[in-house]
């Protein structure tokens, strides 16, 4: 989905599952504060000369700072404490080992973050738009969520990325298409028009650069949402970014995610097949559609990717999406 950046700064930061719950998304609570212009952001991330700023003025505290301890209280749940901070549990369980079994020990002491994310601990003279490219986020997110400070520190908070467990085997980041390539199929009934491509884009309408985590496929309301392999679903349910939103976990560190549905079809925990109905593209939006992510499990969680490296008819659709039109084209 599109992460935005104007002069009114609009935090919204929530990633959605990761391990097995599956993911989890930029959302957070909507905090509005003020932006520095482009020109002062662009400087602190290295990309201009630097422009003094007054950051007191700018930025809130850094996300690592501002951790909260709570204390595991008898009857509560990974879930439900997950739940109370509007939070997912990949999260917590990235920051506190004694989550990760799945049980909330009572008595136990946790570290709660502000925002879904990530802790990362970062090379000696590593940037911030190198962050930005090795996660998949915005450096300019990057820099605000962890205090406008010009260098960056050992450790650093990353939105939009979910913990999930060491020692996988999944592809890199960047990584091409499995050879084995567990996604099969796709999502929708008939090949579809794509609206949005993947990545770094101009939106016309506010000439700002955006980043696009997926493709928005355009569908009747009601078209059944299908999923493109076999798989686990680890989150069928409502999201606060995403609205109704299916998360699958596949073989090989692959994960897709189906949101903008008008209702859900499946279970967290079910077991399903390429091609089981996971849904149906919701309405609300003309022309609608469904906005279609693939994600790969890097050693700290899952990183956008672009489906049309997996699915071929998402790839030729949208190189000829992007090709020039003529006036004599039919």
């Amino acid at each position: 989905m599109k992460n935005r950046f104007q002069r009114q700064f609009v935090l919204s930061l929530t990633p959605i599952l990761s391990f097995s719950v599956g993911f989890g998304w930029l959302m957070l609570t909507q905090a509005a504060m003020s932006m520095p212009t482009r020109s002062s952001v662009a400087s602190a991330t290295g990309w201009v000369a630097p422009i003094q700023i007054a950051q007191a003025e700018l930025c809130q505290a850094a996300a690592l700072s501002r951790l909260v301890r709570h204390t595991i209280a008898p009857g509560e749940t990974l879930e439900s404490i997950a739940q109370r901070y509007n939070l997912i549990p990949a999260t917590l369980q990235g920051f506190n080992p004694a989550l990760r079994s799945g049980t909330a020990p009572t008595g136990t002491e946790i570290l709660i973050p502000p925002y879904n994310g990530v802790q990362v601990n970062v090379p000696t003279g590593t940037t911030w738009r190198q962050l930005a490219q090795d996660y998949g986020v915005r450096a300019d997110a990057l820099f605000e969520v962890n205090g406008c400070q010009e260098a960056v520190p050992s450790v650093v908070f990353i939105p939009g990325v979910n913990w999930s467990p060491a020692g996988s085997t999944a592809p890199t980041v960047n990584d091409p298409a499995p050879a084995n390539n567990p996604l099969t199929g796709y999502p929708l009934p008939a090949i579809a028009e794509i609206l949005t491509s993947y990545g770094w884009q101009l939106n016309p309408s506010t000439n700002e650069f955006v980043f696009e985590s997926g493709v928005n496929l355009q569908a009747e309301a009601g078209t059944p949402v299908l999923s493109v392999g076999a798989g686990t679903v680890a989150f069928a349910g409502a999201d606060d970014r995403y609205g109704n939103l299916v998360v699958v976990n596949h073989s090989d560190g692959l994960q897709t995610r189906y949101a903008r549905l008008g209702g859900v079809a499946v279970q967290t925990g079910q077991q399903i097949t390429a091609g089981t109905s996971l849904g149906t593209v919701g309405a609300g939006t003309t022309p609608s559609f469904l906005h279609f992510e693939v994600r790969s499990n890097s050693n700290l969680g899952w990183v956008a990717q672009d489906p049309g490296s997996y699915i071929p008819d998402i790839r030729s659709a949208d190189q000829i999406r992007r090709r020039p039109q003529t006036g004599n084209s039919p």
